[in-house]
């Protein structure tokens, strides 16, 4: 049951995009939520439904307050939510809250051998590279990899001790190249290490075709077992590629700019580095010479700001950035919104030309 003040708050929503603040009793925030249209998606917690799931009630039910914060568009509605979570962290926001339970995987180099492993803090001694962080669970990140030491046979039974030129368990199952006995088989072991580590960075998917290849093969022999035990390795490979494709969008170029229409003529454009918007503007787009104009303007804007704010920070992105990357990520993938990356190296040159070329493309 909804008290008369939110009551009187529903009723007079917009039908417009922005952030929404549920308030408790007390007046602190328990929930941030952002919507395209704030008046369907905010009376849709108010209205009884079978469909309603128990954490939805239980959230309509504290709220006795509604803070509305407009904005042009969706975009800025979710860049402000993710700004909100992060510093205000309400009790009932699950996307940017815990900055526990994340794990990584890392490469780790033992007396000269290279294995994959799961780690909470991925500064240790041995460790070559460091992927992530990922926040599903570790149970089911240890699942992933356990499956992909498996597939690539790289499972040795003894990955943290010398060889000893006794083969472990796994050798003998076929799923250990045989570090365990030393010598070459060490250096077979590294080589397939540094291919798992050139798929993850884009730079070879030589390894995930063998894969898939040893996959039907296996399909082929109607050995369905082990045809199913390769696939789930490359769910598990897709999965950490996925990771580290969301972690490079704000690690490999922070400087971002992003056009968002509203109807076809109205648009509004943003400057960010990595996940902070430095400057916004509304836009008229025409047809003819005008986009020309217009890029060029937009170019001159990005290198006055980009150039005069703090350089793109270096190194892994934090767990916030990360959680915030992989929302804004999956907005820019799917919604309407176009995107360029600007390389920092046109910054520093001072290559308005170049940019606006870049930019023209997205208008």
């Amino acid at each position: 049951m909804t008290n008369e003040r939110v009551e009187q708050q529903l009723r007079t929503l917009p039908a417009a995009p922005g952030v929404y603040l549920m308030k408790d009793a007390a007046g602190g925030v328990i929930y941030v939520g952002k919507s395209k249209n704030l008046q369907q998606r905010v009376r849709s917690y108010f209205h009884a439904s079978r469909h309603r799931s128990k954490k939805v009630e239980r959230l309509a039910h504290n709220v006795k307050d509604l803070e509305i914060l407009r904005t042009d568009t969706e975009f800025e509605a979710l860049m402000l939510e993710c700004r909100l979570i992060r510093e205000l962290k309400p009790m009932y926001n699950k996307k940017m809250k815990s900055p526990h339970g994340y794990v990584y995987l890392v490469i780790r180099d033992t007396d000269g051998i290279w294995d994959l492993e799961v780690v909470d803090v991925p500064e240790a001694p041995g460790i070559r590279q460091v992927y992530g962080p990922y926040s599903a669970s570790r149970h089911s990140v240890e699942a992933a990899v356990r499956s992909v030491r498996e597939a690539l046979r790289i499972a040795c039974s003894r990955p943290r001790s010398a060889p000893t030129g006794v083969p472990c368990l796994n050798h003998s199952l076929g799923l250990c190249l045989g570090a365990c006995l030393g010598g070459e088989a060490v250096e077979l072991n590294n080589r397939v290490m540094n291919r798992f580590a050139a798929l993850l960075d884009g730079s070879d998917s030589s390894l995930r075709e063998e894969l898939e290849g040893r996959m039907r093969d296996s399909s082929e022999r109607v050995d369905f077992e082990a045809a199913a035990k390769l696939r789930d390795a490359l769910h598990a490979i897709d999965l950490f590629a996925r990771q580290e494709e969301i972690a490079g969008f704000v690690e490999q170029n922070g400087n971002f700019v992003v056009l968002e229409r509203w109807s076809e003529r109205k648009a509004k454009w943003f400057i960010l580095r990595r996940n902070t918007i430095l400057y916004s503007r509304k836009v008229e787009i025409s047809e003819g010479s005008s986009r020309a104009s217009l890029s060029l303007k937009m170019a001159e804007k990005a290198l006055a700001c980009l150039s005069h704010s703090s350089p793109p920070l270096t190194g892994k992105p934090t767990r916030d950035e990360i959680d915030e990357a992989r929302i804004i990520y999956r907005y820019l993938q799917s919604s309407e919104c176009c995107f360029a990356r600007i390389p920092q190296a046109w910054i520093e040159a001072a290559d308005t030309a170049r940019i606006a070329h870049l930019l023209e493309a997205i208008i």
